[in-house]
């Protein structure tokens, strides 16, 4: 279904365009360069050529902007990260060791004091 909805989204981005560069502006447009400028007056009339230009214009814009808001609908459904990416990545970061510094040992006492590493400081001084 969402397939279907995509392929049908850029058909009506693909004709809208078209139908946006045939609508004749102040310059003439491509309406022009492709015999739309004068030879579209005599199928559809004086006005006929602007008139279903820019009706046509509108229902593509409409059918662009329901088919955009569907598509974010049936995508937002299936994503998986609800979350920031940049958040993400700090968690990591602060939840891995860090690979350039060496591990934390435990301090043992200078060879010579005379101290057993596996006592207290407490049984050494009685």
């Amino acid at each position: 279904m969402y397939a279907l909805v995509l392929v049908l989204f850029l058909l009506v981005c693909l004709i809208m365009t078209i139908v946006i560069l045939l609508q004749s502006s102040k310059g003439g447009g491509l309406a022009g360069a492709f015999g739309g400028g004068g030879n579209m007056g005599n199928v559809f009339g004086g006005r006929g050529a602007a008139t279903f230009l820019s009706r046509t214009t509108t229902w593509l814009a409409v059918a662009f902007f329901l088919l955009a808001f569907l598509l974010s609908k049936m995508d937002s459904g299936s994503s998986e990260a609800t979350g920031s990416v940049v958040a993400d990545e700090l968690e990591n970061v602060v939840n891995t060791p860090s690979a350039i510094l060496p591990p934390v040992q435990k301090s043992v006492p200078a060879a010579g004091t005379g101290q057993n590493p596996t006592t207290s400081s407490q049984d050494s001084t009685k």
